[in-house]
């Protein structure tokens, strides 16, 4: 039996996977977990195959949560469930130790097949995202500019670029005034980049925000 936990912060979202899994014979939910704190109670005593996590859940989000269940050396499979792009987060998520990336908008039909794939060590990606993995390991081609942030810089940089205030950031991010200024003159430099509306025309142009 496959036991999964499933980690979103919208219940229908839960809900509706839990029906999907309950169709299957050899898998099960152990645990419906709304945000990391909740993750984090279960595995004290708990266990589960593949964990099945939301990016965009509130308080700590689910690539840092996915760093902290890693270091912790758990038992555990790891499947990364997003509204956004591959191009925004998949290739992150992996270098994280995520084992497979599914958008929320075909998640209904991909998640058991992913889990699946996971549990038998296995990654899950599209064959889109597979290929450009592959072209760029072949050609050795060069890391974008927002490829070289760290995800904290990366986090900053969507912020910015959805117009977001310095003080909104601050609250989003838990983050003091001088930490948004560091983050912010870093990712100017790593981006080569001289204002917030040449982030803004970069992440537009690039598809890194809705």
């Amino acid at each position: 039996m496959i036991k999964i936990l499933i980690a979103d912060d919208h219940p229908l979202i839960r809900e509706g996977f839990k029906k999907v899994v309950a169709q299957e014979i050899d898998m099960a939910v152990v645990a419906a977990c709304q945000n990391a704190v909740e993750v984090l109670d279960f595995i004290r005593d708990g266990h589960c195959d593949v964990m099945v996590l939301d990016i965009d859940m509130p308080g700590k989000n689910g690539l840092d949560l996915l760093k902290e269940l890693k270091a912790r050396e758990l038992d555990s499979k790891f499947l990364m469930l997003s509204i956004h792009p591959e191009e925004r987060f998949a290739i992150r998520a992996l270098k994280a130790g995520a084992s497979g990336y599914i958008m929320k908008k075909s998640a209904a039909e991909e998640l058991v097949a992913a889990i699946r794939k996971v549990h038998h060590g296995g990654k899950y990606v599209t064959p889109a995202l597979a290929e450009k993995l592959a072209f760029d390991l072949e050609t050795g081609a060069a890391l974008a500019p927002h490829e070289k942030l760290s995800d904290r810089e990366f986090q900053v940089f969507q912020l910015i670029a959805a117009g977001k205030t310095t003080n909104e950031i601050m609250k989003t991010l838990s983050l003091s005034l001088s930490s948004v200024h560091t983050y912010r003159r870093r990712i100017m430099e790593k981006m080569n980049v001289q204002s917030n509306l040449e982030m803004i025309r970069y992440a537009m142009k690039n598809n890194l925000v809705d």
